[in-house]
């Protein structure tokens, strides 16, 4: 998943960051809170800059870790209209969700990759494989290839997985809302699946 992706993890249905991370929470982990970045990036001419310019500049210039400077660029460029909620800095539509199994990273790649298993919780909609790394990630098309998903496996120890879902190539944001919830869905049905015995 790309830095970019990780910033979008941390927004949930239609929520800037801003509204997901505090003020608080990120002077304690930047030295500036929101404010006082906006500030700072209005100052440098950010609005005049790419999603890649600001991230850098705040890591290299301001010591700010990778993924707060995604979250940092990510929250000014919804704030200053950049950008809306579920849209990528390329203008690409996108949603993610996560969900907790506690089944191997092996059981969950192959309920997206086998066919048989893949309809016990998934209805066909065009799905078809692109890439596969076994017990780690999946990209496939969706709807004809009209969109694409990406799944990515973290490890969270004592049998749980955490699995990430990235559906890109979205038309609109109603389109990112009824994926993330379509996604949540269908993850919980996963869930149910790999835990039953």
């Amino acid at each position: 998943m790309s830095s970019e992706n990780a910033a979008g993890a941390a927004r949930s249905a239609g929520r800037r960051i801003t509204e997901q991370l505090t003020g608080e929470a990120l002077r304690a982990t930047t030295g500036r809170d929101w404010d006082e970045w906006f500030a700072l990036l209005d100052g440098w001419g950010a609005t005049g800059r790419t999603h890649a310019e600001i991230a850098r500049h705040l890591v290299e210039v301001h010591q700010v870790p990778g993924w707060h400077a995604q979250s940092v660029t990510v929250g000014y460029e919804q704030e200053r209209g950049m950008r809306q909620v579920g849209q990528s800095s390329s203008g690409d539509w996108q949603a993610s969700v996560s969900k907790m199994v506690n089944a191997s990273a092996a059981a969950v790649i192959d309920a997206f990759a086998d066919d048989s298993i893949r309809r016990r919780w998934l209805p066909e909609s065009g799905f078809r494989i692109r890439t596969q790394r076994p017990a780690k990630s999946l990209t496939a098309d969706w709807d004809g290839g009209a969109s694409r998903i990406s799944v990515y496996l973290t490890i969270k120890g004592d049998g749980r997985i955490q699995v990430g879902l990235g559906h890109t190539h979205l038309p609109d944001a109603e389109a990112v809302a009824a994926s993330k919830a379509f996604w949540k869905e269908r993850l919980a049905a996963l869930k149910r699946l790999l835990e039953t015995p």
